[in-house]
């Protein structure tokens, strides 16, 4: 059987680094919003949204122990702006100064580079989030050669989970995604010797996505130590699974049996978060039609699989709810997302529509409701766009997001 080549090995390790930058940036930029560094800010008559000072970031750093001098801090935040995840307000400056100068997340002006490799990332993502999720998982303790390793994988059993949860068509789709979440850093054999096949060879997941990441441990992994990333069985044991710190994870209500929750119909009736078809996260990492949102993927983002059976009393139609006289109301509602998203989940294709919220998360506080028809997103009219495009944008914008609803009256 065909081994790795050491190109290959090479791209899914700068790959793998490339997605520890994000979860990284990700983090930070959750905890900034919380600590109110990030805010608008007004500058020579200017007012600048979403940003913060230079200056006073590296002090935040260095108080939360997250670099031990301002030289670092800087190294840090520079490494950040290489990989387009903080530039400067006015794109001006390349490099990262110790200054009273302001600089802004990507992720809070909509100019996050969206490109294939962050596509994948995410739907990687999604695909962890339902497998450690489930209750019968196929993420155990496994031999190959006489050595065990944690959390892995048969290869073939990956693509019949794939087929079996509708993410992929066919074995064949299904292995070029396995084979695309390796080239890309986000899985691996265990051993590293071997491409991705439809065989009994084992794989693992090299990123635990809940994991808190450390900001030195970007600038360790960019100089070759490798921090976080460990080899074959190292990685498994380096999982925190039951960690609930991620910020690419749907905001959670914890149940008796350790299973999150979403209210859908009835608070009696419950929607576990086991997979999705999209990010559903983050809007809905998906598994069906639906979205979920928190800050992760999609046509690759995170999936929760929730109540496969839609909340909607009777089929409604873009036509419908633009009529005159239609009986529907329009609302503008104004999520702002938390350390681990928006919680709700969006299902179906145009018209696309709320079928789950967590009932203590700030979607629900800001009056987000099952069956509500999703109108516009941050002024951009989404009623004729499919989940994923409309996950996209909740996805890729910032973390204050705007909707414009249509309520039904009954």
């Amino acid at each position: 059987m065909e081994r790795m080549g050491s190109s290959v090995k090479r791209k899914a390790t700068a790959r793998q680094h490339k997605a520890e930058v994000m979860i990284a940036g990700e983090q930070l930029r959750l905890r900034l919003h919380d600590s109110k560094l990030i805010k608008d800010r007004r500058y020579h008559l200017r007012t600048y949204p979403n940003c913060f000072v230079a200056q006073e970031l590296t002090d935040w750093l260095i108080s939360h122990k997250e670099a031990p001098d301002r030289g670092t801090a800087v190294r840090l935040m520079q490494h950040l702006m290489d990989h387009d995840i903080v530039h400067h307000v006015c794109d001006k400056r390349s490099a990262f100064k110790d200054a009273k100068l302001l600089y802004r997340f990507r992720k809070d002006d909509g100019t996050f580079p969206f490109n294939t490799e962050v596509k994948v990332f995410m739907r990687g993502q999604r695909l962890y989030e339902q497998l450690i999720s489930g209750r019968s998982s196929i993420l155990q303790v496994r031999e190959e050669q006489g050595m065990s390793y944690q959390r892995s994988f048969p290869g073939c059993q990956m693509i019949d989970w794939l087929l079996q949860n509708g993410e992929a068509e066919s074995r064949r789709q299904g292995l070029e995604l396995c084979r695309a979440l390796l080239e890309h850093g986000i899985i691996h054999h265990v051993s590293l010797k071997h491409h991705f096949f439809d065989s009994a060879l084992l794989y693992q997941f090299c990123i635990n996505f809940r994991r808190r990441r450390r900001l030195a441990e970007l600038l360790s992994e960019s100089e070759g130590e490798g921090l976080g990333l460990g080899r074959a069985g190292e990685a498994g044991s380096q999982m925190q699974e039951d960690s609930t710190d991620s910020p690419f994870v749907l905001r959670r209500t914890p149940s008796q049996d350790g299973n999150s929750t979403f209210l859908s119909v009835q608070p009696s009736k419950e929607i576990r978060v086991v997979s999705s078809k999209r990010r559903g996260s983050l809007p809905s990492q998906q598994n069906g039609p639906g979205g979920y949102f928190p800050p992760a993927a999609l046509s690759s983002a995170s999936l929760a699989k929730c109540n496969p059976k839609s909340v909607l009393r009777r089929s409604v139609t873009c036509q419908e709810l633009l009529s005159p006289g239609a009986p529907f109301i329009k609302r503008v509602l104004t999520v702002v997302g938390d350390a681990v998203g928006w919680g709700f989940v969006i299902r179906g294709s145009p018209p696309c529509y709320i079928q789950a919220v967590d009932p203590g998360g700030p979607a629900a506080a800001a009056g987000v409701k099952v069956r509500q028809f999703v109108y516009q997103v941050n002024g951009q009219c989404v009623l004729h766009l499919d989940y994923r495009a409309v996950t996209r944008l909740v996805m890729t914008g910032p973390r204050t997001v705007v909707l414009e609803m249509m309520e039904p009256l009954d």
